[in-house]
């Protein structure tokens, strides 16, 4: 298989995984928001990985990205190898799944997929759980930041804020973005983002996959945001967006880019402008 070959496309099907289950190269990974749903039922071989590691947890803005050091650890943990094809997915809709393959992107480890619908497609298709928990096997994954431009700092948002072909998607409710909700010093959002929450570009009728890509790509053009922009998606805590980062890369928004710090760093400062 050539590098730049996917063992599997970045959007994939329960059949489609369920076909390549016992490929070696595969590495599956369950993140669910809730720690038992591995425990009542994942996909054949998956392993578990709890959301947390995927943020540093410390400091004023504890979601942002944990060290190259701990990302090293977390991935030879899980026993990452550069050819290790990723297959995430988790139990509500693409949040923190999103925010793994986000994490991979940020690595330069391109070689990943989406379980479109998470555990809720998979057995609405009718698909087979397992209830035995896998241990990986240990690798010895080095990771460095390959592809920075994925992520955005604060001050490169700030002094870009108005920037024509610039745009930004938040993710959070209608409520948090117009301000009226909300846990920080400051509520609102940042001035010129538009809101599509997060749960909107999932199809409810089809057990959480994502929606039609032509009509979600009506609705964001409706908003402002076309695939040739750059657009920074966030939300409170880069969860909620990491959904939001994934579905606009399978739409073909190419420079999509996810600001980890979010409202939890935008909202607790005195020197961020806000609207509301």
């Amino acid at each position: 298989m050539s590098s730049e070959e996917n063992l599997l496309p970045l959007i994939v099907e329960p059949e489609q995984l369920a076909e390549h289950l016992d490929d070696p190269q595969l590495l599956i990974i369950d993140v669910p928001l809730k720690a038992e749903s591995h425990d009542q039922g994942h996909v054949p071989g998956a392993v578990f990985l709890d959301f947390r590691k995927l943020m540093r947890g410390e400091g004023d803005v504890p979601c942002e990205v944990p060290s190259t050091d701990s990302l090293s650890h977390l991935f030879s943990e899980l026993g990452l190898t550069r050819d290790t094809h990723v297959v995430a997915y988790d139990d509500e809709g693409g949040g923190w799944a999103g925010r793994l393959l986000w994490t991979l992107e940020l690595i330069g480890h391109t070689r990943y997929s989406y379980l479109n619908g998470g555990i809720h497609a998979w057995r609405h298709a009718g698909q087979p759980v397992s209830t035995e928990l896998r241990t990986p096997s240990p690798s010895e994954y080095e990771a460095e930041i390959l592809h920075p431009e994925v992520a955005i700092d604060r001050s490169e948002l700030q002094e870009r804020l108005g920037e024509k072909g610039f745009a930004i998607w938040d993710a959070r409710s209608p409520a948090e973005y117009r301000g009226e909700k909300g846990e920080n010093r400051q509520l609102g959002h940042i001035p010129g983002a538009v809101n599509m929450e997060w749960t909107e570009a999932m199809d409810k009728e089809r057990a959480l996959r994502i929606r039609d890509y032509a009509e979600l790509i009506t609705e964001l053009e409706a908003l402002g945001l076309t695939p040739d922009m750059e657009v920074v998606t966030h939300c409170q805590s880069h969860h909620r967006s990491g959904f939001t980062w994934l579905v606009g890369k399978a739409l073909g928004f190419e420079k999509i880019r996810g600001y980890a710090g979010s409202w939890k760093e935008w909202g607790n400062r005195d020197d961020t402008p806000i609207e509301k």
